[in-house]
């Protein structure tokens, strides 16, 4: 009767664990090869644009730097030309002036030996020589 007495034993269902559908093996295999690619075209992609970006960086700090090694060259080639014309300039002059000078002497020396240059070198003279003093000539 003790038996009776007690609340009698509801025997619940046991509980069923909802398990989520997995793939097979062969389904689970494309799966993650079809996820798996995309994801590493997808890096590589991204990769690639990273080199190109890199070795594009690389090249126009080349090319900037070929550019600054021109110019640098240009302007110490321009001071070097500037100078030259310069002294050249500076020569020319000096030279002009030196050929009227010569100029000048060719003529005096040959004034003197034309007529009468004896009397136009002693008058040209005068002025050099000192008073009270004797000047020899010598014939």
């Amino acid at each position: 009767m003790l038996a009776n007495l007690e609340e009698p034993r509801i025997n619940p269902e046991p509980k069923r664990r909802i398990r989520k559908r997995s793939l097979s093996r062969r389904q689970r295999s494309n799966a993650s090869v079809i996820v798996d690619k995309a994801t590493i075209a997808a890096a590589l992609e991204l990769e690639e644009l990273q080199r190109e970006f890199i070795y594009s960086c690389i090249s126009l700090g080349m090319k900037m730097g070929l550019l600054a090694i021109f110019a640098v060259s240009f302007v110490k080639l321009g001071v070097a030309s500037h100078d030259r014309i310069l002294r050249q300039l500076e020569m020319v002059s000096i030279l002009r002036f030196e050929s009227r000078k010569l100029n000048q002497l060719n003529s005096r020396f040959d004034k003197l030996f034309a007529i009468g240059g004896e009397n136009r070198l002693i008058s040209e003279q005068e002025h050099l020589i000192t008073p009270n003093s004797v000047r020899v000539v010598w014939k």
